[in-house]
């Protein structure tokens, strides 16, 4: 009676102003919870704003005036407008001496800012000196800041203090340092990883409450890697073991609960650390036990307490006891009337189901009784169980349940998240592919566009497969009832558009294909789809594309094609569509309309969606003409990214090449062959390829200053050196591998394991229920949904043929390329003028030596010898500005393997024959390949002619 009048009392001041505030704040809050509309309480916010902005600034207000702004600043900001004006204020008032005013402005701050806030820095250093504070309640109301207010960059300058409070002697300071540490490990795991065995001290606190602050960062490090705390699966039992026989203070009981949460944290840190571990398991199970003994189930603490050790045993390794007890526990759930009970046996069901599907038949009347349920949020819990636990055998009941279910909600997210689920259990486990093209229609019918695009790929692929086996009959019948199930839906009058596509194509392909409809008849069905969805251009542009097939199977068997007069409108009207897409194929439908049978046989073969086009990326067949070409004198083909050239030879030259001495790329002019050889074209990789082309001089002067270019004309050949094998220094690309050979496809096994069987536990259901007698349609739905379920699973047909029809294509791919290789010749190539290598005999007779081609250039005698191993005399170093190609294969990959080879050093350090005089070994004497290239620059630069013209000039040079 006492309290009650001491309550009155405190009442009648605060409707008085008491508690420090006025009675104008008091009537501010009051009238914000009188106003009848959202304009109202804005209208009076923001005049309570601008009240707040003219007095927050005026000089020498009272200390507790500013208390009073700042709260009514707090209660603006919490109904959600700004009042940035005020923070500077809130940041001040932590600076006061006084306690309530410091602990009123570090709880505006931390309401007010964030870690990523201007004015966070104005505040560090006042949490640095409160932190060292010897009132503990300043400490904490610091470390409140910390945990809200201190960003990864701030970390280091408080973390020292902040450790140094985990000893602090109050209680209360060392779980709050506890909680600032386990922030910081959440915001910069990397400024506290060495702290990590400061946890494992605060665990032995002797204050429960500090214990229990370090069972969260510990759960954390926990789920990063359980291997590393398995050591502390013994700790955590032992405080598990002392909460529940209460051993700890009434003060931490709530609700006549030892420790509750307490309970919840260790639970969830034993399922982590007890996950697909039996050791480790085996010394909770009795612990997991006494909790189903002893705890409560009579308040909803104790039913949480008994969910999270539901949702341990699920986690941890199995064990017979703990199951039956857990089961036992669901039933209570399923039996009680609160429907929050329900939904958590629904979900701890689920969980279970996993290792032991049996338990599932036990509680068949309650999940049923739980689908049928007027609380769509435990109708919701429930399909997820059912989908949880579908099988073959009860497929077609929960798909057909979902299915119903998604036509009467009007949700979309969740109609999305039930159409997904339909298709994965019918793509699944369905028994037949007619069930699985019924069950695509129903859900393509009512859940619209809100079904992936790839279904309807999916579903058009499985009725191109059919049974994926040598039975026709089975596959044209699957594809005639798919015909008559669209064509009946074809009239209906809101359609998705990607089903719209799915009706357009089976129509084209297997309109007409058993003979029962004829091709006016389809085609009429398509104008008519074209026409209702003029809108839509996809669909349009399917349809016309299945008109296109129907008439040409018509032309292909012989028939006379005629056009009905509202296809004939639709083809004109799409020819001059704004569409480039939809012109197109009006244009090819009239184009094959005028063709003979054979052409459109060929152009489009029926029921072939299904059969492998192989496609020749290297265009072989165009070889020959290639050849030709080439020995007309036509170039090679240089692909685009090889035909502007820089950026390979501004790669060249920064390797290979210093500013001070610069190579020049021009080329001379092609020396014309004296005999023509006959080879295959030259790979655009290993080649010199003289291009005339002025854009190319342009470009060179632009992004290569260093490249002299001289003024002869437009026409002017010059050298181009993308792509090209270098023969000194590090190689600049790699060399193409050899194809390797195209895996062998090997068959997947499915390992089918059985299912653990548990002894039948015998739970009733509800003991209410024993008198009323059960209806026969929910026996049956329950015979649906739990029945067979030692059964092994079956997976759909589609699924099996299609995986086994992918292997054979596959093997017949493999075998028909093997084939094609074998029966190719390989067609030598032109030799390469820049390999000085071993030269390798070529087999062809015809073949001519274009190093003699070159003899007229030079006097008798002039011609360098460059040494090998074998003393072989090898081309001189004006094979450079030549047209060079690799010999054949075995040279070229030999060539590149040399990579240390250098054509400057083999120039300068030839070997000559025994009595010759090497003039390259000559310090002053004999042909300079650097003062070679200076002279030929400079030559360039004076604009004398080239020495491909004047042959005088090689005598000069050469000496």
């Amino acid at each position: 009676m006492e309290q009650l009048k001491t309550i009155g009392r405190e009442l009648a001041m605060g409707s008085q102003g008491g508690f420090g505030q006025t009675k104008e704040f008091l009537d501010f809050v009051k009238s914000i919870g009188e106003a009848r509309s959202k304009a109202e309480e804005d209208r009076i916010v923001m005049q309570e704003i601008e009240t707040l902005k003219k007095r927050i600034v005026e000089p020498d207000i009272p200390k507790r005036k500013m208390k009073e702004y700042i709260m009514r600043l707090v209660y603006v900001e919490m109904l959600g407008h700004d009042a940035s004006f005020g923070y500077i204020y809130a940041v001040k008032m932590t600076h006061d001496d006084n306690l309530s005013l410091k602990r009123t402005g570090y709880l505006a701050v931390t309401l007010f800012l964030n870690e990523d806030h201007d004015l966070i820095i104005l505040i560090v250093n006042t949490i640095q000196k409160d932190l060292k504070s010897d009132n503990y309640l300043v400490v904490c109301a610091a470390l409140n800041a910390v945990c809200k207010l201190i960003n990864e960059e701030t970390i280091p300058a408080v973390l020292p203090q902040v450790v140094e409070l985990l000893n602090h002697p109050k209680e209360a300071v060392r779980k709050k340092a506890v909680m600032a540490l386990h922030r910081f490990h959440q915001r910069s795991p990397s400024s506290v990883a060495h702290l990590v065995p400061n946890f494992r001290k605060r665990l032995c606190d002797n204050d429960p409450g500090v214990m229990g602050a370090t069972l969260y960062p510990l759960h954390d490090l926990i789920g990063l890697d359980a291997s590393a705390y398995k050591d502390l699966i013994g700790s955590f039992v032992s405080i598990l073991k002392q909460v529940t026989e209460r051993r700890l203070p009434k003060s931490y009981e709530y609700h006549q609960m030892p420790a509750p949460f307490i309970q919840i944290r260790l639970l969830k840190n034993l399922a982590l650390l007890g996950n697909g571990d039996k050791q480790a398991s085996e010394h909770m199970f009795n612990v997991l036990g006494d909790i189903f003994r002893k705890c409560d189930s009579s308040t909803n603490i104790g039913n949480a307490v008994l969910y999270e050790c539901i949702c341990c045993v699920s986690s941890i390794y199995p064990n017979t006891k703990l199951l039956e007890a857990a089961a036992t526990a669901i039933s209570k759930f399923l039996k009680a009337d609160s429907h929050n009970l329900k939904y958590m046996g629904i979900d701890a069901l689920g969980r279970l189901i996993k290792i032991s599907p049996e338990i599932a038949e036990q509680h068949q009347l309650a999940v049923i009784d739980c689908l049928e349920d007027p609380d769509d949020t435990l109708k919701r819990k429930t399909f997820e169980l059912l989908y949880k636990m579908t099988k073959s055998s009860n497929v077609e009941v929960i798909v057909d349940r979902m299915i119903d279910y998604m036509i009467s909600i009007n949700d979309n997210h969740y109609k999305t998240e039930i159409a997904s689920r339909c298709v994965e259990l019918a793509e699944q486990f369905a028994p037949s592919n007619q069930w699985f093209i019924q069950t695509m229609n129903k859900v393509f019918e009512h859940a619209g566009d809100l079904v992936n695009v790839k279904v309807a790929h999916n579903l058009m692929r499985l009725i191109a497969e059919g049974f994926g086996e040598d039975d026709n009959t089975a596959d044209s019948q699957l594809r005639s009832s798919a015909v008559e199930s669209y064509l009946r839906l074809v009239g209906e009058p809101k359609l998705p558009s990607a089903f719209l596509q799915v009706i357009c194509w089976v129509l084209g392909e297997y309109g007409t294909a058993d003979g029962k409809f004829t091709a006016s008849y389809i085609s009429g069905k398509l104008c008519d789809m074209a026409e209702a969805h003029s809108s839509d251009d996809t669909v349009k542009a399917y349809a016309v594309t299945a008109l296109m097939k129907i008439y040409a199977f018509e032309i292909a068997a012989g028939k006379k094609v005629e056009m009905l007069p509202e296809c004939q409108s639709l083809i004109e009207e799409l020819a001059a569509s704004h569409s480039t897409d939809l012109q197109q194929r009006a244009y090819e439908l009239q184009a094959l309309v005028g063709l003979d049978a054979h052409a459109v046989e060929s152009i489009m073969p029926a029921d072939a969606s299904c059969e492998d086009i192989e496609i020749d990326k290297s265009l072989s067949f165009l070889d020959y003409y290639i050849q030709q070409a080439i020995e007309k004198g036509a170039q090679p083909y240089l692909p685009e990214s090889e035909r502007n050239g820089m950026s390979s030879m501004n790669n060249f030259s920064n390797q290979h090449e210093s500013s001070q001495h610069t190579l020049k790329f021009e080329a001379y002019e092609l020396p014309k062959p004296s005999v023509p050889f006959k080879a295959a074209p030259p790979s655009p990789v290993n080649d010199f390829s003289l291009v005339p082309d002025s854009s190319y001089a342009n470009e060179t002067r632009q992004s290569a200053p260093y490249v002299s270019v001289s003024d002869r004309g437009p026409a002017e050949l010059r050298l181009r050196l993308d792509g090209v094998q270098k023969k000194w220094g590090q190689p600049s690309y790699s060399s193409a591998t050899a194809p390797t050979s195209s895996p062998t496809p090997q068959k997947s096994v499915n390992d089918g394991g059985g299912e653990a069987s548990n002894s039948r536990r015998d739970v009733p259901y509800d003991s209410k229920r024993t008198q009323v007698e059960i209806s026969s349609e929910k026996q049956n739905l329950a015979a649906s949904l739990f029945g067979g379920s030692s059964k092994p699973d079956k997976k759909s047909a589609s699924s099996s043929h299609k995986s086994a029809r992918t292997n054979n294509q596959s093997v017949e791919k493999i075998q028909a390329t093997s084939e094609l290789v074998e029966q190719k010749t390989p067609v030598q190539p032109p030799p390469d003028l820049l390999d000085l290598g071993e030269p390798t005999l070529l087999s062809n007779p015809s073949y001519v030596d274009p190093f003699k081609q070159l003899e007229g250039l030079l006097e008798p005698g002039q011609g360098i010898s460059v040494g090998n191993h074998n003393s072989i005399s090898s081309p001189d170093i004006m094979g450079l500005y030549t047209d060079g190609t690799t010999i054949n294969q075995s040279s070229s990959s030999s060539m590149a393997s040399k990579d240390d080879f250098n054509l400057l050093a083999g120039v300068s350090n030839s070997v000559t024959k025994p009595g010759s005089v090497n003039k390259s070994a000559q310090p002053n004497k004999g042909f300079n390949p650097k003062d070679f290239l200076e002279k030929d620059a400079l030559v360039r630069q004076m604009g004398v002619t080239p020495m491909s013209q004047n042959p005088n000039l090689f005598k000069d040079l050469l000496g």
